[in-house]
């Protein structure tokens, strides 16, 4: 039996900031358990919901040399759906109402505790792993203390670890003297070939420095993080280490996101019976929404953060003109303050078409994939993108721009061979993003039979976790030996 051990920040059912925790909470479910033990460390945040808390038990605690003090770890354990959760307890870092402050400084001192406490414990509660799956900046001083002071004995010797980055913006940086302050560090540590990169320290770099193997969630995004563009600054060392690096798609959870099943629409639906009932999501949600009740008007449906990174500049440009056609477009989510003034004041200059919704709810996020003809994600960046997966499985035509994930997982429609599950274009550039939606308004409008062939395509590929779980079995297998 091979033991892998994921560490990470966030996880489902536990607690949720974006799609880290969706990785985090499906993949080792998915894992065979014939030949894979595979648990997972997490912080025990104090705004965890108290359902999940109550499913928390005691094992230990302990005291642990840290930051020139000594600090406490508690140590509690969970089973659930068959994964055994380990969780680090230590009020002063994992307390307050979210579980990230502004504070950098703060989240690095946060991070490198826990990196320490999860090591910590792994004699204490007798779990060896072969491999530490890490994941995200957070976890990035892992395989930094590994083959540093965990190195000396026995039991941490063999312990290869992985570095899975999910976005390669957030790095964790600080100065070099603090940071070798906090972690106890040797100043050694502290050079470009190492943890240092332009004056900061870089926890993430670290983590990309010594870990055994480097993944990302999509193949594009792991080829586009090797040039100057993409690479945050680290392109050169994802080149030196390309030899290590490899991207594997993540999945999105089947259970969940499935229009026959799905508890937030209207009227269920699938594959076969699509052409009759998934038109009634979208009655119901345009009189939800207060939006002109039309069933032969094209939808288009948004459901993101509100921030640069998501193309939403490139919308924002050509937002009356899009407002002239035949379409009605549906917004959810929170963000930057200019994106969320700029939904609300095309909401109520174009009431009948365009709704607004600048707030966070999953019912209504379900009810969008369900009932919009097509979902647009015109992202700058994207190194996988969950938000195009779900609208595949719903049946909901993506409008995407060529980047990372969004590449990997949309097949641009070929009217000439009749193939493809959605629209793309290449340039950040917003009229040629207009072209490709009036493209597909072409298409849902004068040529139906199409785009229902197109829909057939979308609901037939398969982005579930179990084929994103063979890859990552295949790694571990390959890194074991």
């Amino acid at each position: 039996m091979k033991k892998i051990l994921f560490v990470a920040s966030e996880g489902v059912p536990f607690i949720k900031t974006g799609g880290l925790a969706d990785v985090v909470g499906s993949l080792p479910k998915c894992i065979d358990k014939e030949y894979f033990d595979v648990r997972v460390i997490l912080p025990k945040y104090t705004c965890m919901k108290q359902e999940m808390k109550d499913k928390l038990e005691y094992v230990t605690h302990f005291y642990m040399d840290f930051n020139w003090k000594n600090e406490y770890v508690g140590v509690l354990t969970a089973e659930v759906e068959g994964i055994r959760y380990y969780f680090i307890d230590n009020e002063g870092y994992f307390g307050g109402f979210k579980p990230y402050s502004d504070n950098a400084l703060y989240e690095i001192e946060k991070y490198s505790y826990f990196c320490k406490a999860a090591l910590s414990i792994l004699p204490i509660v007798g779990f060896q792993p072969d491999i530490i799956h890490c994941h995200d900046w957070q976890t990035g001083l892992i395989p930094v203390y590994l083959k540093e002071r965990f190195h000396e004995g026995d039991f941490f010797r063999s312990i290869k670890s992985i570095m899975t980055i999910h976005n390669l913006k957030f790095q964790g940086k600080w100065n070099p003297r603090t940071v070798q302050n906090i972690t106890g560090l040797p100043e050694y540590y502290f050079t470009s070939d190492k943890l240092e990169a332009y004056g900061d320290a870089n926890l993430l770099k670290g983590g990309l420095v010594y870990a055994d193997a480097i993944t990302t969630v999509s193949n594009t995004y792991a080829e586009e993080i090797k040039t100057p563009f993409y690479g945050e600054g680290l392109d050169g060392l994802l080149r030196a280490r390309s030899g290590d690096l490899r991207g594997i798609v993540n999945g999105i959870d089947y259970e969940e996101f499935n229009p026959e099943t799905d508890k937030y629409i209207e009227r269920p639906y699938n594959a076969v019976n699509f052409r009759k009932e998934k038109v009634k999501n979208k009655r119901a949600l345009q009189k939800e929404l207060g939006l002109c009740q039309d069933d032969k008007k094209m939808m288009i449906g948004l459901v993101s953060r509100l921030t640069d990174q998501k193309g939403l500049d490139l919308i924002a440009y050509i937002m009356d003109e899009l407002c002239q056609d035949d379409i009605q477009l549906v917004v959810l989510g929170t963000g930057e303050e200019r994106y969320e003034n700029c939904f609300r004041h095309f909401d109520w200059k174009y009431s009948d078409k365009v709704s607004a919704n600048i707030y966070y709810s999953d019912p209504l996020s379900h009810k969008i994939y369900a009932s919009c003809d097509a979902f647009l994600m015109p992202s700058l960046f994207e190194p996988c993108g969950l938000s195009q997966l779900m609208s595949l499985r719903y049946g909901t035509v993506p409008i995407v721009r060529e980047t990372g994930g969004l590449k990997d997982t949309v097949e641009p429609y070929n009217e000439y061979e009749s193939r493809g599950t959605g629209f793309s274009f290449a340039n950040y550039n917003a009229h040629e993003m207009l072209h490709t939606i009036r493209y597909a308004e072409h298409i849902y409008y004068d040529k139906k039979r199409e785009w229902n062939k197109i829909i057939d395509r979308a609901m037939a590929v398969d982005f579930s976790w179990k084929v994103s779980a063979a890859k990552y079995q295949e790694m571990y297998d390959w890194l074991i030996g």
